[in-house]
């Protein structure tokens, strides 16, 4: 169903360019910039305010009633409040999109257009927060202080390694799910992809070997889903060559992540790696050459899942390639994080999880998987985000997975 629009944008007034020096508006020649004059959103009461009668209940005296109720029993503010059913979705502008670190202010975009998926695909409501501070103590704190109005909160574009350790920190903090979208939405739709490509070829996840380029937020949390998931290795490389043991030059993320991958002990360079491997993972930029894509086995799955350019074309991947997926719109098998995520907040929201575990991630990839069923091809290994299928599927897995793992608490 298409978005309806709820609050039209009044047009610009006279004089009012949208930019400096008297130029032309920006939205006059660019429709990017029509659709986002005056943002992309909009609050909208759920309850009428038509009379005094209506006031009254809405606000003073009535609202003291259920004041009073929830400083009684606070777990009541789940039923009388917004509380259970919104996220916040919170940035510090630090690793925005391809932009990298452009601020608060012009992540804004961003995060409101997070926030509109968030409604469109899952029907949970999204507050954008772009906070003016990158110390990570200043940015648990200050999501600690806002959590009692939110069931939820999604981290996003948060540069690495800050996002791993301001997650962790609100996780062991607040008793409500935090989800750091970039690396968690990212791991489940891959895999998701990934469980679909091998179906088709025949073969299972323990059979193949995998290669990640990126050992960034999106590259760790794939290669640790992908190893929960029963993959036959993984090795991750960054732009210093394959993360491994014998490397004296890691981060403690990246010491970590040496300890579970790369069971064959491969060193050196991301090119030497994909020699015989199963399996390309992009999500790190640049390019890899196609001598290298062509040194990867028979019937190998690339991923390359950058925008706006993939880090192998699509033209030159299917030359040697099975399965081709990329992160853009315009071909088949887009990995694309709104797959996840409004449907793993809609099923935590839905039984007050506690937390997003790593059973329900799982689940969720597993059910976004089974969407694609019989009509499973190589240029179908997993549906587009505007089937209606998906959420569902998605909300119903998570659900289902939080009450078998005792988070739910509903």
């Amino acid at each position: 169903m298409a978005a309806e629009i709820v609050n039209p944008r009044s047009e610009s007034k006279t004089g009012d360019t949208g930019n400096e020096g008297g130029a032309e508006p920006l939205d006059s020649f660019d429709p990017a910039f029509a659709l986002h004059r005056g943002g992309k959103m909009a609050v909208q009461a759920t309850v009428p305010v038509r009379d005094k009668d209506d006031l009254s209940l809405a606000y003073t005296p009535g609202v003291a009633k259920v004041c009073s109720a929830i400083a009684e029993q606070p777990e009541l503010v789940h039923d009388y409040t917004w509380k259970s059913s919104v996220v916040a979705v919170v940035t510090d502008g630090t690793a925005v999109l391809g932009l990298g670190d452009i601020g608060p202010e012009a992540s804004l975009p961003v995060m409101e257009g997070k926030a509109i998926l968030f409604k469109q695909f899952g029907g949970v409501d999204a507050v954008p927060i772009a906070l003016n501070c990158t110390d990570v103590d200043e940015i648990v704190e200050t999501v600690v202080r806002l959590a009692p109005s939110f069931g939820g909160v999604n981290l996003e574009d948060i540069s690495a390694p800050r996002c791993f350790e301001i997650e962790r920190k609100l996780q062991e903090r607040l008793d409500i799910p935090v989800f750091h979208d970039d690396q968690h939405g990212t791991a489940v739709v891959t895999l998701a992809a990934l469980r679909n490509a091998a179906r088709l070829s025949g073969r299972a996840l323990g059979e193949l070997r995998a290669v990640i380029s990126g050992a960034g937020a999106a590259g760790v949390a794939i290669a640790k889903m992908l190893v929960e998931a029963g993959i036959g290795d993984v090795a991750v490389a960054d732009r210093k060559g394959v993360v491994s043991a014998q490397r004296d030059d890691l981060t403690p993320v990246k010491q970590e992540l040496a300890g579970f991958t790369n069971k064959a002990g491969i060193t050196g360079s991301l090119e030497a790696a994909l020699a015989g491997a199963d399996v390309f993972i992009g999500v790190s930029g640049g390019t890899v050459p196609e001598e290298a894509v062509a040194s990867m086995a028979k019937g190998a799955f690339v991923f390359a899942m950058a925008n706006p350019n993939p880090e192998v074309h699509p033209e030159v991947a299917h030359k040697y390639a099975a399965v081709v997926a990329t992160g853009r719109s315009d071909f088949p098998n887009q990995i694309n994080n709104v797959l996840a995520f409004p449907g793993i907040f809609a099923g935590a929201l839905q039984v007050r999880a506690s937390r997003i575990t790593e059973g329900m991630k799982l689940a969720a990839a597993e059910a976004l998987a089974s969407v694609v069923g019989d009509d499973l091809a190589a240029d179908y290994v997993i549906p587009s985000p505007f089937d209606e299928r998906v959420a569902p599927a998605v909300t119903a897995a998570v659900a289902a997975a939080a009450r078998a793992e005792g988070v739910a608490r509903r």
